[in-house]
């Protein structure tokens, strides 16, 4: 993990003052490492493309491992993302008793705004559930089965 010195030094990273000297955001312990996988993967499942910045936010302001908390987000690359947010969303139709909307891809506004209208709630209700579980189930393996600390 970086020295602080160096992170000191750093230029772009004065605009945070002391929060990043925090020691937990760097070291690897139990804690600090359950905590990330739960910001890490609760974070992959939020279907906004600024997920690592909201990572690294909800890191800092937990006081978890930094770094490992914005690579987890990277579950949801590229590649995995369409089986995942699929998935998501059939959890989300199947907890709203809604039968899944048969889906194409249109690549215009109107059919976004289309879209959110019907396949969205279903959809985000099923992101916020699959990274509820996804987090808490791989906290509570890391940490123990005890309480969630963060």
């Amino acid at each position: 993990m970086p020295n602080h010195d160096v992170i000191k030094r750093q230029k772009a990273l004065k605009v945070f003052g002391n929060v990043l000297y925090n020691p937990n955001l760097w070291c690897l312990n139990r804690r600090s490492a359950a905590g990330a996988f739960a910001v890490g993967l609760f974070m992959a499942f939020v279907p906004l493309p600024s997920q690592m910045i909201m990572s690294a936010g909800v890191a800092i302001i937990c006081g978890v491992n930094l770094p490992l908390s914005v690579a987890l987000v990277w579950i949801s690359n590229p590649i995995t993302m369409p089986l995942l947010f699929y998935f998501a969303y059939k959890v989300g139709a199947m907890v709203m008793h809604v039968p899944p909307q048969p889906f194409h891809f249109e690549l215009s506004w109107e059919f976004i705004l289309q879209q959110m209208h019907t396949i969205g709630p279903p959809f985000l209700l099923g992101c916020l559930i699959c990274g509820i579980l996804a987090a808490w189930r791989v906290t509570l393996g890391l940490e123990g089965y005890g309480a969630i600390r963060l």
